[in-house]
């Protein structure tokens, strides 16, 4: 909230990005967010009113700067200079966060739409097994969004969908949302869940064993949780 005659840039700072939902919208942007249902599935508890007069004020005061390619019936979103200079402040915020703020993990904060969005963006693409690949997920415990596939192909955008793409599955993980946030947040490893018979890959053979190479967790998993952390 602004304070009236506070010419501290820390303040000045805190106006434009103090309000509700911009230090995520801004994470999203520098991560490769670009379209509005993206930001959508990175920030589902956002309503669309809000996130569209976010990004409509991030466009005004200039961090973000907003395209529509020839043709394209949607606009896309990009981070102004502005916005690539904060990046090592958002970074430095989540190492921060996973160490301490990083709390006992409630039902209620296990999203399985961001967690498939985040792993979406992860997955190394340079080290599937061919340049084009079809990885699902099955999510049993689930009444609805059971099932996700992620679509990778050359030279496109990383396609996230609940409805079967109709190509063929190269591998199928069969797990629980519990399992792959805690693989996502660094608490336990891809092996370690399958020892457990938390996680269940099927497929073809290379996707399967080379399965911890491509499926990478968050770039802050190897942060560790303060030996006294906040009290939250």
């Amino acid at each position: 909230m602004k304070t009236p005659g506070d010419f501290c840039p820390i303040s000045k700072a805190a106006e434009v990005l103090g309000e509700r939902w911009t230090i995520l919208i801004i994470r999203e942007l520098l991560y490769g967010t670009t379209r509005y249902s993206e930001f959508q599935r990175g920030l589902s508890l956002i309503s669309p009113s809000l996130l569209t007069k976010r990004l409509n004020q991030l466009v005004d005061c200039g961090l973000v700067i907003r395209r529509t390619a020839p043709g394209q019936p949607h606009a896309e979103y990009f981070p102004s200079v502005a916005s690539e200079e904060l990046r090592p402040f958002v970074d430095g915020l989540g190492k921060w966060g996973m160490k301490w703020a990083r709390g006992r993990m409630i039902d209620d904060e296990l999203d399985v739409q961001i967690l498939m969005h985040n792993f979406c963006r992860r997955i190394d693409a340079a080290k599937l097994p061919r340049k084009r690949g079809v990885i699902g997920f099955i999510f049993p415990r689930l009444p609805k969004f059971s099932a996700w596939w992620i679509v990778i192909e050359p030279d496109r955008p990383r396609e996230l969908c609940v409805d079967h793409p109709a190509k063929d599955i190269d591998i199928q993980i069969r797990t629980d949302v519990r399992t792959m946030t805690r693989i996502w947040m660094g608490n336990t490893t891809i092996a370690a869940a399958k020892s457990e018979g938390c996680l269940q890959p099927s497929g073809k053979p290379l996707f399967v064993r080379n399965l911890a190479s491509w499926l990478r967790p968050s770039v802050n998993a190897s942060v560790r949780l303060a030996p006294e952390p906040l009290r939250l």
